[in-house]
């Protein structure tokens, strides 16, 4: 056992992390996946469900034959092939995609083995050639606009604009030639102001993006849109053209440099729970002199428009949520300043911005002058592609084989879907169309956060959408369930699975059935896994993210002990074995759930909020007044909060903790830490230095998913690991 294991309280120094921010909301990093740079085979249109199709490689090992004799062993106990080697060793993720003038794809990913550096990577010119760098070695490509970031660069023809980690400075970058990037905006000697969301402005050659100004204050910054010039020939403060309000996002030019359009929205709304979209006229000195509200406004309609673009020929279009509930296609008419819905579906066409960058639908060129939009949507747990023709009003499904997608980028000939699946890692695809653009004739992935993955798909667990009961009479909420999946093993008849229950964060963020390493983890070691969607989460609807609104820390709970309960009754999991984890908010309800209820036995709480009277006080701007609408008045802040009732833990937990966490602040962790060690409670906390919101490097991420199956397997008693892991110290246990 190495010395530090001997600590009660451990801290792992390491470098400043540097992260692309991708997701998500008081959540917003979970244990992710490897990957390597390598190209799978191109897969044809007959290629349908990713639930029974997976990409061949060239390298896959045989698959183990279902006819070989099984070890019989408790659950928990197996061996599994799939280490916390296997699902940090190399783990990346995607930060955004562009196109080039020339058609070729650009995305940002991030690198916990280079201490989560963000990197733009082009995609090869010659097919089976290496994709390349874009970013020199000492620039790291990300923003901490909003603390989340997301938008951190863009791409018009050969040139790109992105934002460097170390000092939030925008720099210019050449795509042909060698030259180092160019400084854009002032050094304010460190990161207190940061940029996001940007576009080019080609009529007056400047960029304009959204800035975020900490200068006066770090805890409430200036929320503005800017221009930045792009000459290169002084670098000059940003011109600010629009402000006022509390949040901006989404500022985006016409093509002819006339009109700009953007999203705003003021405390104490999130985007998603009510925001406004405007458009404003360009004078000929590149100001807005005029502005008009296009969606938003109305006092009588409750919505939240979002992801404003303009067509080739000056359209807006732009997804909202009024009247229906779910965020559809809407198109602005300006003569009459009226809009109107171009296709309506009981389905989700963009999600909540958690972080900038978002691009759920593009508008397709077409040659016969059709209209075409070529977008995503989310319903009932999985995301599909379609071609809508705005003419005829009509959706068309492509035939991918992701079930989750995340973004689309229109390339010169093809269409770029961020996406996954049960059986497919995070991964882009390049997807052509044939002629009329209503049928996929090509599906070839370019890039795969986990491509070695699949050589172990025969310990694949898929998950399984379920629908469960609440406790609201007649009200059902929704999960995915990955049952244990071992080749090799079995357990004895009578026996039944231990669970881990996760709590997303957010708590406004959904979680999906895709291929998770960390989840296979567990479910190969013979642990069945649940994945909920407690009421509240996106993806369904705003009468569904609704039911959070004053509820934080009763509607999650009451849902994931409900959905506990109800796979424990469907005799799929032991209910003397039912563990619970999460991080961030998903941590919160963690803790509420081993506070406030006695249906599991341990938990872990990865960043978790132990005190909502602190998280109020202390977090950043963006989520300052986030938690008003969802807990309600003074009372309810502190009897929701866990660190008061500490009298009412019964059960072991462990907690993980960044130590420049600027959401959720150290001290909330070490409050719950002091005060369950002082009742004699089995308790570790582990602190890692360089650490931010969720843990970006390779060593934590497989500590900490190392050390939750140790505590659980120790506390909960029932099995023995077969990984060789050193187990860390448990106050008032060991």
């Amino acid at each position: 056992m190495s010395p530090c294991a001997l600590l009660r309280l451990f801290r792992f120094p390491s470098p400043s992390s540097l992260f692309i921010s991708n997701f998500n909301p008081l959540n917003r990093a979970s244990i992710n996946t490897l990957s390597t740079r390598k190209q799978f085979r191109s897969y044809n249109k007959t290629m349908t469900s990713s639930m029974s199709s997976s990409p061949n490689t060239t390298n896959d090992p045989p698959q183990l034959s279902d006819q070989l004799p099984k070890i019989t062993a408790p659950y928990g106990s197996w061996s599994s092939p799939i280490t916390a080697d296997v699902v940090t060793g190399a783990s990346k993720r995607l930060g955004g995609t562009a196109v080039t003038a020339n058609g070729h794809l650009i995305w940002l990913e991030s690198r916990p083995t280079e201490s989560g550096r963000g990197v733009l990577v082009k995609e090869s010119v010659k097919e089976g050639d290496e994709p390349c760098d874009i970013t020199p070695k000492e620039f790291s490509v990300r923003n901490t606009t909003q603390e989340y970031g997301g938008g951190a660069f863009t791409v018009a023809g050969d040139i790109v604009v992105f934002s460097n980690y170390s000092d939030q400075r925008l720099y210019k970058q050449s795509l042909n030639s060698d030259l180092s990037p160019q400084a854009l905006t002032p050094d304010y000697g460190g990161r207190s102001v940061s940029y996001a969301d940007g576009v080019f402005d080609s009529r007056f050659n400047r960029f304009i993006t959204v800035q975020e100004d900490g200068r006066q204050s770090s805890l409430n910054p200036i929320t503005t849109i800017v221009s930045v010039e792009l000459d290169g020939k002084d670098i000059n403060e940003p011109k600010v053209l629009v402000g006022g309000n509390d949040f901006y996002a989404f500022p985006r030019v016409d093509p002819k440099g006339e009109r700009i359009a953007w999203i705003e929205w003021g405390h104490p709304n999130m985007p998603w729970d009510k925001s406004e979209l405007w458009v404003g006229y360009l004078s000929e000195n590149g100001e807005v002199y005029k502005r008009v509200c296009v969606a938003g406004g109305d006092p009588k309609l409750v919505e939240s428009p979002t992801e404003p673009k303009w067509s080739a020929q000056g359209e807006l279009y732009f997804i909202t949520d009024r009247q229906t509930g779910f965020w559809n296609l809407y198109k602005w008419f300006e003569a009459n300043n009226e809009v109107a819905p171009i296709y309506s579906l009981s389905a989700e066409f963009s999600r909540p911005l958690w972080v900038f960058g978002t691009n759920s639908y593009d508008l397709l060129k077409t040659g016969d002058g059709r209209n075409i939009i070529v977008c995503s949507y989310r319903q009932r747990g999985r995301s599909y592609l379609g071609v809508l023709d705005e003419t005829q009003s009509s959706l068309s499904l492509l035939d991918i084989p992701f079930t989750d997608i995340e973004n689309i980028a229109l390339g010169s000939d093809c269409i770029y879907v961020e996406g996954s699946s049960g059986l497919h890692p995070s991964s882009i695809a390049k997807v052509t169309l044939n002629e009329r653009s209503l049928e996929v004739v090509g599906f070839t992935i370019i890039w795969s956060s986990s491509p070695d993955i699949l050589k172990f798909k025969s310990y694949f667990s898929l998950p399984e959408f379920i629908e469960f009961p609440t406790e609201v009479p007649g009200q059902n909420a929704y999960a995915y369930f990955y049952p244990p999946s071992n080749p090799k093993y079995q357990a004895s008849p009578n026996e039944k699975p231990p669970l881990l229950l996760k709590s997303h964060g957010g708590p406004t963020a959904e979680t999906r059935g895709n291929l998770n390493p960390s989840i296979q983890y567990w479910t190969s070691r013979g642990w069945g896994y649940v994945d909920v969607n407690y009421g509240g989460s996106t993806g369904y609807g705003r009468e569904y993210r609704e039911r959070l609104l004053r509820q934080w820390g009763i509607v999650d709970v009451n849902d994931c002990c409900s959905c506990a309960r109800f796979l424990v009754e469907s005799g799929k999991v032991d209910g003397e074995q039912l563990c619970i984890t999460g991080g961030s908010a998903g941590g919160y309800t963690t803790l509420a759930a081993l506070a406030f209820r006695d249906t599991f036995k341990a938990g872990a709480s990865l960043y978790g909020i132990a005190d909502l009277r602190l998280l109020r006080a202390d977090t950043h701007k963006f989520e300052s007044h986030y938690i008003d609408n969802l807990v309600g008045n003074e009372k309810d802040y502190f009897d929701r909060s866990p660190i008061n009732f500490v009298d009412k833990f019964s059960c072991p937990i462990i907690l993980f903790q960044g130590l420049e966490d600027k959401v959720v602040l150290p001290n909330q962790s070490r409050k719950i830490y002091n005060a369950l060690k002082e009742k004699g409670l089995p308790v570790a906390l582990v602190e890692y230095e360089g650490e931010q919101h969720g843990f970006r490097k390779a060593e934590n991420i497989k500590f900490t998913l190392e050390q939750q199956m140790m505590f659980f397997a120790r506390t909960v008693g029932r099995f023995q690991v077969a990984d060789a892991i050193n187990p860390l110290k448990i106050d008032n246990f060991d």
